[in-house]
């Protein structure tokens, strides 16, 4: 049946989906109204983006029913859904590149000049233009997508919703990239679109965002509902609860020992030029390093041109004793050095090969022999660490890609344990993962450290930086600005130095 006019309601009753092995939603009753801004909360694997991307029209559930305006919808494909005012701004953005903003914004809706034989840029630079008025934003609709900040890509996201005369709003963990400032403008745009009568379901792992912004919580866990809560009736740690069905207590938190082993990595003086200036530090075994900073700052070009990934103009790395100079990553694994990037689903792991396959990747030079891998050996390693990681799935040969994204993190991480590493690089290791999941990983941290490991990790968000830190490094404008132990450091000193404000 076709739906006219604003969406007041979306109701999704009774859904159910099924995945070979798996029971990814059972009986989940969902709804939003329409100017209502409802967040959805669950561990990974709780079933929050297979909820909407039925909604979205991406699958089709088992069994089940969805209502717009109190009629039955069948919600077929995504271009279904789009038509009937549902959208959604995954957290990967599905913009091109090389394409302008009004084209990207007008993508697949594109106006024409009289007689239709030509697409009228004029005319979509205008209406892009009005759209982001709208939303108190000045980008220039003749600008391409790959000129634009992170920030500004969500934007025209938001402005290809209100293209498409969207009443519903999904935004998929739109925060997860963003800065401080970014990310009180979004909040602004957000309250617009509740004003205007526009639905949000806001999908986040970030629980002071949810209480900032949202008016109710949808809680889920192992693909139920465990209820409905306005805002106002619940706090922070009663949703934590809900979600992973214990007390996690403070997850943000790991015993520390005043015993340090020898210093594993010494670098001084690092500069490259535009990029970091005369850094220096270092880090001993059994000892976690935070490196904290605003994004832009430089943290993860120091990291990368430790693993040599990147060049660098001057300066000395000392590993384990020796100076020395990694030109590719594989001199960095050869010498123990494990890395995980911020992006891991791009930079982590191989989406589509398997469990297997990923956590024994870094190792397949010493599990082969003649250019032959030894696949005993490889399942050996695999089975190890998939068991000693907790790392849920239906079978070793799924594909990484099909995990949750902290069980992809554990992959992530496995495969550098399988390596005897001496030094692991995590750079946002948390990022984009729940709750228990982030209990999880800390855990795991304290273990490395608690295996004589020397641990860097890079941070965004203060309270894990301070509670898993044994040293704290403050990176500003490629600057290093502040050197603080955990039992001084504080967010206000971490702030100050981050921002280059002298204290």
């Amino acid at each position: 049946m076709s739906v006219e006019g604003k969406i007041e309601s979306v109701e999704m009753i009774n859904i159910s989906k099924k995945f070979p092995g798996v029971l990814a939603l059972a009986g989940v009753d969902f709804s939003i109204r329409g100017g209502e801004v409802r967040a959805i909360v669950g561990e990974n694997g709780a079933g929050k983006s297979t909820l909407m991307k039925l909604l979205a029209g991406v699958y089709t559930m088992d069994t089940g029913e969805i209502r717009i305006n109190q009629h039955h919808v069948t919600l077929s494909s995504p271009i279904a859904a789009k038509k009937l005012g549902i959208s959604v701004i995954y957290q990967e953005f599905s913009l091109v590149p090389e394409l302008s903003v009004g084209q990207n914004v007008y993508l697949g809706m594109e106006k024409r000049s009289a007689g239709g034989m030509l697409v009228d840029k004029a005319e979509m630079n205008k209406l892009t233009r009005d759209l982001l008025r709208r939303l108190d934003m000045d980008i220039d609709p003749r600008k391409r997508i790959s000129e634009l900040t992170v920030g500004e890509q969500q934007i025209v996201e938001i402005a290809k919703a209100l293209a498409s005369d969207a009443g519903i709003v999904v935004m998929d963990e739109p925060t997860s990239a963003l800065s401080n400032e970014e990310k009180d403008n979004l909040f602004s745009i957000i309250r617009g679109l509740k004003a205007s009568g526009i639905g949000v379901v806001y999908i986040t792992h970030r629980m002071k965002e949810i209480f900032e912004i949202a008016d109710s919580v949808t809680v889920m866990r192992d693909g139920k509902k465990i209820g409905d809560y306005p805002i106002s009736d619940v706090t922070e740690s009663e949703v934590v609860r809900l979600m992973v069905g214990r007390e996690l207590g403070s997850i943000y938190k790991r015993e520390r020992t005043t015993s340090r082993g020898k210093i594993i990595l010494d670098v001084k003086g690092l500069s490259k030029e535009g990029v970091f200036k005369d850094i220096g530090f270092q880090v001993r075994e059994g000892e976690v390093l935070g490196i904290a900073g605003l994004m832009g700052a430089g943290r993860t070009e120091i990291v990368r041109t430790i693993f040599g990934l990147d060049s660098y103009d001057s300066g000395t790395i000392t590993f384990d004793g020796r100076e020395t100079r990694f030109r590719h990553p594989f001199d960095a694994i050869k010498s123990s050095i494990g890395y995980v990037p911020e992006d891991r689903k791009r930079l982590g792991f191989i989406p589509l090969f398997g469990v297997t396959q990923n956590l024994s990747l870094p190792s397949l030079v010493w599990l082969s022999t003649l250019g032959w891998v030894n696949h005993v050996k490889q399942l050996e390693l695999a089975n190890g660490y998939a068991d000693a990681l907790s790392i849920k799935m239906s079978s070793l040969d799924q594909r990484v890609m099909d995990l949750s994204g902290g069980n992809q993190q554990k992959v992530v991480l496995g495969k550098w344990l399988a390596r005897d590493t001496k030094l692991l690089i995590l750079d946002e290791p948390t990022r984009g993962i729940d709750v228990g999941a982030k209990a999880e990983i800390h855990n795991l941290i304290g273990e490395l450290v608690r295996k004589n490991i020397a641990v860097i990790m890079i941070s965004s968000e203060l309270p894990e930086i301070l509670g898993i830190s044994d040293r704290i490094i403050v990176i500003h404008e490629g600057e290093l600005t502040a050197e603080l132990d955990y039992t001084s450091a504080t967010e206000e000193k971490i702030m100050l130095a981050a921002t280059g404000t002298r204290q």
